[in-house]
């Protein structure tokens, strides 16, 4: 099948760990990214720029095709991490998702802070200096966004620092 269509599609995605526990330890953290981003890579015209996190959530920043299905997307990363990482440990639940996710659009121009925001997320909300738009994974009944963890931390555009 022939590629008729051009896009960048980038796409920051959040989500955490059940109940926000701190599931994510040194020994299950780099086996739940090497899932994620194996699941990423088979995933045709997506491409895994960034994974990261602290012990108890997950960013990811990806470029997907437009015919991919966000919400199916993010469901198959959740799913099948936490079912190859309790596979790997030989029991259930070492590692349970959240329900639900939060994700934001970016341009191509903000690739680089948005990556580097991903990298250094254990220093971000040690200092308090978290993004609030990309730590958002729901929203209430009123609309008003709840935010994981730290939400007095401080507030910058999404569009990156100034």
């Amino acid at each position: 099948m022939s590629r008729n269509y051009y896009s960048e599609i980038n796409l920051h995605v959040v989500w955490h760990c059940k109940n926000s526990s701190p599931l994510l330890t040194p020994q299950v953290e780099p086996l739940s990214h090497r899932f994620i981003k194996k699941r990423i890579i088979a995933t045709p015209g997506a491409f895994v720029h960034e994974i990261g996190g602290i012990e108890t959530h997950v960013h990811v920043a990806v470029t997907v095709p437009p015919t991919l299905l966000v919400s199916e997307f993010i469901g198959q990363l959740k799913g099948g991490s936490s079912h190859d990482v309790n596979q790997q440990f030989g029991r259930d639940k070492v590692l349970h998702w959240q329900n639900g996710y939060g994700v934001v659009s970016f341009g191509t121009r903000d690739l680089e802070w948005v990556v580097d925001y991903i990298r250094n997320q254990r220093e971000h909300h040690a200092k308090g200096t978290i993004h609030e738009r990309l730590e958002r994974i729901t929203q209430d009944d009123d609309g008003a966004t709840l935010v994981a963890a730290h939400a007095t931390a401080a507030r910058r555009p999404v569009n990156g620092p100034k």
